[in-house]
């Protein structure tokens, strides 16, 4: 997947403006666990990361030691866009970048700043994504989901879904 590529920026656009993304892992007994953070990238670069600042004596920082296969999934309920990114977790000690991603809102989380000892740099490198985007109003998708009932057809033309492997 290259930055330039229709899709590659199409899955930027449709998370770039959600604040929240859920990143799901594995906790120590196998069960799936999900947490909110905050997207911190301004753009996606071709190395296809995602960039997240959390605590280092929290509980995500000592499972993603042990296991950082991750997903990540962003909803858009209002824009009917949804995106699933399944991709490696890794820490980043890199404290130009943590000043390059730095925020106010970062600021309410972790009080020193981005220099703060508590400070962990998240990385999530995205090895393949998934996502919906359905264009339609909500009075077509309804005449769609309302012919497909009367007729027993699934509904045609309900969006873009598309599916992403990273290299």
């Amino acid at each position: 997947m290259h930055h330039d590529s229709a899709a590659y920026n199409n899955l930027w656009t449709l998370i770039k403006d959600i604040r929240f993304g859920m990143l799901t892992h594995r906790t120590a007994t196998g069960m799936l666990h999900a947490h909110p953070l905050t997207t911190q990238n301004k753009h996606l670069d071709d190395n296809a990361e995602l960039y997240f600042f959390i605590s280092r004596s929290g509980e995500l920082y000592e499972r993603l030691l042990t296991d950082g296969e991750v997903n990540v999934a962003y909803a858009d309920p209002g824009k009917d866009s949804y995106v699933s990114l399944s991709g490696q977790a890794r820490f980043v000690e890199d404290q130009a970048l943590k000043d390059a991603l730095w925020s106010p809102m970062a600021q309410a989380w972790f009080p020193g700043g981005s220099t703060d000892t508590d400070l962990a740099l998240l990385s999530v490198r995205i090895r393949h994504a998934e996502y919906w985007d359905v264009k339609e109003s909500k009075m077509m998708q309804l005449f769609k989901m309302a012919k497909a009932a009367v007729t027993g057809q699934q509904p045609r033309g309900m969006g873009e879904h598309r599916e992403m492997t990273v290299p």
